[in-house]
């Protein structure tokens, strides 16, 4: 793989001058992309006679960060940039710069001017603004690519590559590019989809999840509700809890601190959920220390425990008062607390939760809502 590495380097730059060097025709695709496949990028395409001449917007699933390199091989097409900064490496890197930096609506009406011009080349837009692995789902479409023009064509797109994984969150293009180069090869699998017209008074958002769901039949993934936005903060998330205290790798040794002298010899897994089980029993302070580290060690998750908790999956007797806890139901306590700092807001019912297994299926959701609506207005607070 090294040795790969660093042959594919120099070749590399060979590639890119030639490149840079020869204009945008038949010839320059295809001396590209047989210089790519001693690279290890290899592109297929399926019917290309289904690509139609006519579109002036390709709208694809976002797999890698070269996804627009690779498409740009088999037919002339510029992808805008939209997260890089304008200068030499997003020129390098193949992006169209617009000069636009405000709105997406003034990005929208440069576009539409842009596209306006026949002479030039149709655009490639990835409207899932993020990049997945493209085995288990889409991201949400977002709508300003379908506001452009009223026909557009999905291309579906795969990659293929052995022993190291295709996309990684948080990864940046010079990673992929280095890892592209250690692998013996990559393959990416070009499928072109027949081109989709809005239908009379269809909305863009309407028009985008449309288009959304042919590209994921296609793919054979699931067409999800998430978006871009929900990555970045679930990325955010994974960060965070890499950071905190008993996170294993987290901190220096000289930084980390100090364990209790219970804790002293006691595996970092052990401590791991030893921390997360006091978490969980500050929001359920009535739940047995032993029955929270048991349904831990197989959920790995914090919130997990605490839903499986609320919601009976696991069976438990409420400690006793000696133990510290013979405490009322949480709703008690979190709707008292609430009535006291919210004021006049609503607070769910501060009736105790019984003990006893409620025979009417009406009661029992009850119970667990009026539960579940207090704990999330003391979470909130």
């Amino acid at each position: 793989g090294l040795c790969l590495l660093v042959l594919r380097l120099f070749i590399g730059v060979h590639v890119f001058l030639v490149s840079c060097a020869l204009p945008d025709s038949v010839l320059r695709r295809f001396i590209v992309r047989v210089m790519c496949s001693v690279l290890g990028l290899f592109v297929r395409q399926s019917d290309p006679r289904l690509r139609d001449v006519n579109v002036r917007v390709y709208i694809a699933n976002h797999v890698t960060q070269f996804d627009h390199n690779v498409i740009n091989l088999l037919t002339s097409c510029n992808t805008p940039a939209l997260n890089s900064a304008p200068g030499f490496i997003c020129w390098s890197r193949g992006f169209m710069e617009l000069g636009v930096t405000g709105s997406r609506a003034e990005l929208v009406d440069s576009l539409k001017v842009y596209s306006s011009h026949r002479g030039n080349p149709p655009l490639l837009l990835f409207p899932e603004e993020a990049a997945t692995n493209g085995r288990a789902g889409l991201l949400r479409f977002s709508s300003w690519p379908f506001s452009i023009l009223d026909v557009v064509q999905p291309v579906a797109l795969q990659v293929q590559r052995p022993l190291i994984t295709v996309s990684v969150a948080d990864s940046s293009w010079i990673t992929e590019l280095l890892w592209t180069f250690f692998v013996p090869f990559t393959v990416y699998q070009v499928r072109w989809m027949p081109s989709v017209p809005r239908r009379a008074e269809e909305l863009s958002e309407d028009f985008a999840l449309r288009v959304q769901e042919l590209l994921a039949m296609e793919l054979g993934v699931v067409s999800t509700r998430l978006t871009a936005a929900d990555k970045t903060e679930h990325m955010k998330r994974l960060r965070h809890t890499s950071l905190l205290p008993f996170a294993p790798g987290s901190q220096p040794l000289a930084a980390r601190p100090r364990m209790p002298s219970s804790l002293t010899g006691v595996a970092p897994e052990d401590v791991r959920i030893t921390a997360m089980a006091q978490r969980v029993k500050e929001v359920l302070p009535h739940v047995p220390l032993e029955v929270i580290r048991v349904d831990l060690a197989q959920t790995n998750c914090v919130d997990t425990t605490i839903a499986n908790l609320l919601e009976g999956r696991v069976p438990f007797f409420p400690e006793s008062k000696e133990a510290g806890t013979d405490l009322p139901a949480p709703s008690t306590c979190q709707a008292t607390a609430a009535s006291g700092i919210q004021g006049s807001v609503a607070v769910p019912s501060s009736k105790p939760a019984t003990k006893q297994f409620a025979k009417s299926p009406v009661e029992r959701h009850l119970s667990l809502q009026e539960r579940k609506r207090a704990l999330y207005d003391y979470a909130r607070r």
